[in-house]
């Protein structure tokens, strides 16, 4: 473990963050007009974080993909957003969030990481409501919250909406103030292709301008990654298509250790799969969970009818139906952490208990929560509560009021009321916990080199709490960042502009050149989306919800042999000088390819169960995780070697000061 440093400050856990905020070096005001940062994505953590930087007076390029600065994953998130402002009295605390976490994540995350996600989460939230946010609030002011998964206290804060898009939008008001001031010059339809490394220190970035093809030099004194997760290697995933990995990928590469890559999560409330011509799948908000109770038939021969489309699920009586998840969990019921939720289903399904065509798919039913509500109402307003309609109609307005957006959602893409018909839920791939290794500071083990939100992999572990997405890529955009990297930069203000005209440029930009137009020739005779859902699938079936030895083996074979006949078969149309989309999947898709290697070498050498990484080999008798704390309670970080399958493994050891390691149960 001698390679890595995590520069975890000293101290008493409580007290490090306060301590090392105190003694890191500063940059003066007049210095930071002198610097040049570079931001690449433009998600809830690069948005925060180019706004924050911006107006703090440093000079920020920030790049995104798309024709405009926004996201592709955040909005996913239409549950809300986790913070301890204990609100409802129900006993939340920083203490008690920061241990949710470290347990949610199964003992696989850095403490001092965690506990000061916990510490600021509650600033998120009060800079949230100064930029409009429109945080749901309660009959007396108060914001209003709920409990997600893994949680018995009500800390989540949800937004009329989508929580995801209103935070973007509060982040992008702030950034947009300074790209007006010019403190923010904004590269859109510009993808990063490759870190420049002068000196061992990251000095910029080869971008290419995705509308006429031309590649360009960014130069700056430190480079932020803020390009989200890998989820998109199953091909199907809760991200939009445009979501990628190239950025991270690429400084892994340079030298930047990517860390526990198999901590993938899968997301229990999805709609699901409707046929092999869908390019993503729908996330329905977890919040769902706080009402909708999760069923399949207790006889398989019902659900078989139910499959056949000859028995419908509102004929089937209570004492036939298996509310599964409060009989295996009756401490937290439905809200057990989304690993669990997840393969249970799966394990109810693979037994034959499904109920959609194909058998892949559970209840989430809200019948009992509109009757509950709809007497509640009746009494409240002196109308008849034994009059099953007026109880509906008035549970029915509760139920809308509360998730109203999704059910519409729900209603369009499935053509199903679910106020009458329970809805129909499907695990499916959503965040990756894993990603670029970083220290305490948030930078990469390259020197400069910054990585925040999804794409590092330090505050969840391996699983993660619903709604905590969001908290990790505002605190550390909004929160962390800022302080951290003016640390690094107070070494540079003598430094003076980079160079772009340097042999590190030149060098840099024609291997992503020679790259370009290696691709661009190469006249296969398959797609690029023939290989991505080929590589999905692998990945789906033998490192998805549960892996284990002989699949493993054989999915790192399959896609050796796979990204060998990427690049001697693909074909891509068009030309490299003009709007080429297909060229730019074909980029990130060789990415994918081997960062799908990884993946399945990083689960196969982790012998143990934990989180969102299930090795059949290591369960309980009733199925539950096995983890292994004598031999891996550690990070296992990256390195890159020239070669995709043979990457080094370095591990940073998880010493706990604060908690107590537990199994990890819900029962």
């Amino acid at each position: 473990m001698s390679k890595i440093n995590s520069n975890i400050p000293k101290g008493p856990l409580s007290d490090k963050w306060t301590n090392h905020k105190g003694k890191i070096n500063l940059v003066s005001p007049s210095n930071k007009r002198n610097i040049d940062v570079i931001v690449v994505g433009t998600g809830l953590a690069g948005a925060s974080a180019s706004a924050t930087l911006a107006e703090l007076g440093y000079n920020v390029k920030s790049f995104c993909f798309q024709d405009s600065p926004r996201r592709a994953h955040s909005i996913a998130a239409q549950g809300g957003i986790n913070a301890s402002k204990n609100y409802q009295g129900d006993g939340d605390s920083n203490y008690r969030l920061f241990y949710d976490t470290i347990k949610g994540g199964d003992y696989r995350s850095r403490e001092a990481n965690v506990f000061r996600l916990a510490e600021v989460s509650g600033n998120i939230i009060d800079q949230c409501v100064a930029q409009g946010v429109p945080f749901a609030r309660d009959y007396g002011g108060l914001l209003d919250n709920r409990s997600f998964g893994g949680v018995q206290v009500s800390r989540t804060f949800y937004a009329k909406g989508q929580t995801g898009q209103q935070l973007l939008l509060g982040a992008y008001s702030a950034m947009n103030r300074q790209v007006a001031r010019g403190k923010i010059k904004m590269y859109s339809r510009h993808e990063m292709m490759d870190v420049v490394l002068v000196e061992g220190k990251a000095r910029g970035i080869i971008a290419r301008d995705l509308v006429s093809g031309k590649l360009e030099r960014h130069s700056a004194h430190a480079v932020v990654i803020a390009s989200g997760g890998y989820g998109n290697i199953f091909f199907l995933s809760t991200n939009a298509m445009g979501s990628n990995v190239s950025a991270a990928w690429k400084i892994h590469k340079k030298g930047a250790y990517f860390a526990n890559p198999c901590f993938t999560q899968i997301h229990p409330t999805c709609i699901p799969v409707s046929g092999d011509y869908q390019s993503k799948l729908t996330l329905m908000s977890e919040s769902l969970r706080n009402d909708g109770r999760i069923w399949v038939p207790k006889e398989k021969s019902d659900a078989e009818l139910i499959r056949k489309g000859e028995l419908s699920p509102l004929d089937l009586a209570e004492e036939k139906r298996d509310y599964y998840l409060e009989r295996r969990y009756p401490a937290f019921g439905n809200l057990v952490p989304r690993d669990i939720a997840s393969r249970a289903a799966k394990e109810r399904c693979d037994k034959g208990f499904g109920v959609n065509k194909t058998g892949e798919a559970v209840y989430l039913d809200f019948s009992h929560a509109i009757i509950r509500y709809g007497k509640e109402k009746a009494k409240i307003s002196g109308k008849d509560s034994l009059d099953s309609n007026v109880v509906y109609n008035l549970g029915k307005d509760v139920i809308k009021q509360k998730y109203g957006n999704l059910f519409q959602m729900y209603e369009k893409i499935v053509d199903e009321d679910p106020y009458k018909f329970p809805m129909k839920i499907y695990p499916a791939v959503h965040y990756t916990m894993g990603g670029v290794w970083v220290d305490y500071n948030l930078m990469t083990s390259i020197p400069g080199c910054f990585a925040i939100g999804e794409a590092n992999f330090s505050d969840h572990g391996a699983n993660r709490l619903g709604a905590s997405a969001l908290m990790q890529g505002l605190a550390d955009g909004y929160f962390v960042l800022p302080y951290t990297i003016g640390d690094y930069l107070s070494e540079e203000i003598s430094t003076g502009k980079i160079s772009i005209d340097s042999p590190e440029f030149e060098k840099c930009e024609k291997a992503v050149n020679d790259q370009i137009e290696k691709l661009i020739n190469n006249n296969g005779k398959n797609s690029v989306d023939y290989y991505h859902k080929k590589l999905g699938k692998i990945m789906w079936d033998k490192c998805g919800m549960s892996r284990n030895e002989k699949d493993l083996k054989t999915a790192i074979k399959e896609i050796q042999e796979l990204r060998a006949d990427f690049h001697k078969n693909v074909k891509i149309p068009g030309n490299k000088n003009e709007y080429n989309e297909q060229l730019a999947k074909a980029t990130r898709v060789s990415d994918f390819l081997e960062l799908g290697e990884l993946f399945a070498i990083d689960a196969l050498q982790r012998n143990e169960s934990c989180g969102g990484h299930f090795r059949e080999e290591f369960q309980t008798t009733d199925g539950e995780a096995i983890r292994d704390d004598e031999n891996f309670k550690f990070v296992s970080a990256w390195e890159y070697n020239q070669d995709p399958s043979k990457p080094i493994l370095n591990k940073e050891g998880l010493d706990y000061e604060e908690i107590e390691i537990k199994t990890r149960s819900y029962k």
